[in-house]
C-alpha cells in the first residue's frame, strides 16, 4: 500500500499566509507607536482636536481637547493593536501547526479586531465622527482603507469551508 504524503491545502495557505502578514503588520504598527510614542500622538491628538478640519460650529462640539483624553485613547489603541497582533501571532502559528478549526477561529478573532479598530475606529470614528476626512494634514482614511479591506479578504479566506483535504468544500466533519 503507498501513501501520498499530505500536503497543505491552498486554502489552507492562502489563509496562513493572509493571517501571518496582518499579523507582521500590527505588530510593526504597535512596536512603532510604542517605540516612536510621539509620532502618531501627534496624529491622534490632531484627529480628536478637530484643529485641521473645516471648523465647522455645528462639528466643533465634538473635539476633544483635553490632552489626557487625547492620550488615554492612544494608549488604548496601542494596547488593541498589541493584543490583535499577539492574536494574530497566535493563529499564524496555528496554522502553522495545520490545527486548522482552532486556527480559523483565533485568526478570526484577531480579524475581527483589525476590523472593529480600522472600520469602526479609524473610519468610523476618526474619518466621521471627528471629520478626518476634512483634513489635508492629518487624514487617515486611505490608509485605514486599505488595512480594513485586506482584513476582511482575510477574514473571508479564513472563513471559507474546506473539506478534510483542505481544498474548498464543505467542511470537514468534526
Amino acid at each position: 500500500m503507498t501513501t501520498t504524503p499530505t500536503r497543505p491545502g491552498g486554502l489552507r495557505l492562502a489563509a496562513g499566509v493572509l493571517t501571518g502578514i496582518l499579523a507582521l503588520y500590527i505588530a510593526l504598527v504597535a512596536l512603532g507607536n510604542i517605540t516612536d510614542f510621539g509620532t502618531n500622538q501627534q496624529f491622534v491628538r490632531h484627529v480628536l482636536a478637530m484643529d485641521t478640519t473645516f471648523r465647522d460650529d455645528d462639528l466643533m462640539w465634538r473635539a476633544v481637547t483635553s490632552t489626557a483624553l487625547q492620550d488615554t485613547a492612544y494608549v488604548l489603541i496601542i494596547g488593541w493593536e498589541t493584543v490583535a497582533a499577539a492574536v494574530l501571532v497566535w493563529g499564524t502559528v496555528l496554522w502553522a501547526r495545520r490545527r486548522d478549526d482552532v486556527a480559523r477561529r483565533w485568526s478570526s478573532y484577531g480579524l475581527l479586531m483589525l476590523l472593529l479598530l480600522f472600520g469602526a475606529g479609524f473610519i468610523a470614528i476618526g474619518g466621521e465622527w471627528f471629520a478626518m476626512w476634512q483634513s489635508k494634514t492629518w487624514n487617515g482614511l486611505d490608509a485605514a482603507t486599505r488595512v480594513f479591506l485586506l482584513s476582511g479578504v482575510a477574514l473571508i479566506v479564513n472563513l471559507l469551508p474546506t473539506g478534510q483535504d483542505g481544498r474548498p468544500g464543505t467542511p470537514s466533519a468534526s
